[in-house]
């Protein structure tokens, strides 16, 4: 496996958990990267992104203010923090590498996909 999610885990309500997506054989400096959720009998769905140089960010209505996309180019690692976790963020998450260097909600736009991680939120 070359793209890998990492940092999932179980929290309780109100916590903060910090997922890590990276690449060891393959560079996606130049690509913008995207984190996605996908939670039991639901489709999946986009969280956010952000662009190759790190300029541009976008996210989901449900976790503006509360996730924030960030990376660490010369590290080849993307990160998504996740504050203020709520029952209704439990998924598996996943970070996918966009064709282009800005992408947003579009899945079509995204043509690596890595294993997920999975996120449990305790009420």
């Amino acid at each position: 496996v070359q793209l890998q999610a990492s940092g999932g885990g179980l929290v309780q309500a109100g916590g903060s958990l910090r997922l890590s997506c990276a690449d060891s054989r393959r560079t996606f400096s130049n690509n913008a990267v995207g984190w996605f959720r996908q939670a039991p009998g639901k489709e999946r769905e986009f969280v956010g992104s952000i662009s190759w140089r790190g300029d541009r960010t976008s996210y989901a209505d449900s976790v503006k203010g509360r996730f924030t996309v960030s990376r660490d180019n010369a590290e080849n690692t993307v990160y998504l923090q996740m504050n203020g976790l709520k029952p209704e963020d439990t998924a598996v998450y996943y970070c996918a590498v966009a064709a282009r260097p800005y992408s947003g909600a579009d899945r079509d736009g995204y043509v690596r996909w890595g294993q997920g991680t999975q996120v449990t939120v305790s009420s």
